[in-house]
């Protein structure tokens, strides 16, 4: 046998042995939490609540892109932010070197993308999450004034989550001159694909919801008339964040990940709670 090969421990030792896992999370996250959860031994089942996709008008975006230099910093929230800025700036003709000015970060595992795509991040936080680049920037001098770019989602069927605005305003409280653009759309998914699954919730079968995003929390609401046809359904949130909007929903969220920065820790919270009931 290779010193390589790796054998595989019983399923039934591990820690999320027999439990079904309900992914709400789009689907270029969802392959990625699925695999988490798989070696751990759950049962991972894709229902996407959301989804992402391109944006209808690119004007917004295409005139932040080409006076990109005017700019100091800009702040990534999420991978798909970063996916279809690069690609929007390929498509104008417009090179990397156009970023020479701009200070850029990003958050948790988006980190290696944009290292992937452009070389450099000049800002990794400590917490992977928007307060986080809040804390980082209030430490730096000469920050008041400067101009930031902020590349989000355009949301569309769904309220707005509070985890952008409420970023927007902790920017403009340092001062900075805070710019908006639409890169790419959130939109619920309609809820007449998932017959089969929605039944698997409301007949108890779901062990556990694992949400990703307070997009996906609300999406999910909606398909529902109450938050009592899931009650019977386990949830976990992935970051305090999160879990504090669900609890606002007036969801009762019995694991949160304390390590947000990638679906590794927040797998392990699930193993972990999981654990500690035996």
């Amino acid at each position: 046998m290779s010193p390589k090969t790796k054998l595989l421990t019983p399923s039934s030792q591990l820690p999320l042995y027999t439990k079904r896992i309900l992914i709400t999370a789009p689907r270029n996250y969802a392959s990625r939490l699925s695999a988490q959860i798989i070696d751990k031994g759950g049962l991972p089942i894709f229902m996407p609540t959301i989804e992402t996709c391109y944006l209808s008008n690119y004007s917004e975006l295409d005139a932040a892109l080409r006076c990109i230099d005017q700019f100091d910093w800009i702040a990534f929230t999420s991978r798909n932010g970063i996916i279809a800025f690069f690609e929007r700036l390929h498509d104008l003709g417009l090179s990397l070197s156009q970023l020479q000015n701009c200070q850029l970060c990003a958050l948790g595992k988006d980190i290696e993308h944009l290292l992937s795509v452009c070389g450099r991040v000049d800002l990794i936080p400590n917490e992977s999450s928007p307060g986080g680049i809040i804390a980082e920037l209030a430490l730096m001098e000469g920050i008041f004034g400067k101009k930031i770019l902020l590349p989000t989602p355009e949301v569309i069927g769904i309220p707005e989550p509070n985890v952008v605005p409420n970023f927007i305003t902790d920017l403009q409280s340092l001062g900075m001159q805070v710019t908006r653009v639409p890169t790419y759309i959130t939109q619920s998914v309609d809820k007449s694909i998932y017959a089969g699954e929605l039944n698997l919730i409301q007949q108890g079968i779901i062990d556990m919801i694992a949400f990703s995003s307070t997009a996906e929390v609300t999406s999910l609401m909606a398909m529902f008339n109450s938050i009592n046809d899931f009650e019977h359904c386990l949830i976990a949130c992935f970051g305090p964040y999160t879990a504090a909007n669900a609890r606002k929903l007036g969801i009762n969220v019995s694991v949160v990940s304390q390590d947000f920065s990638s679906f590794a820790g927040f797998v392990n919270a699930m193993a972990e709670f999981y654990s500690s009931c035996q």
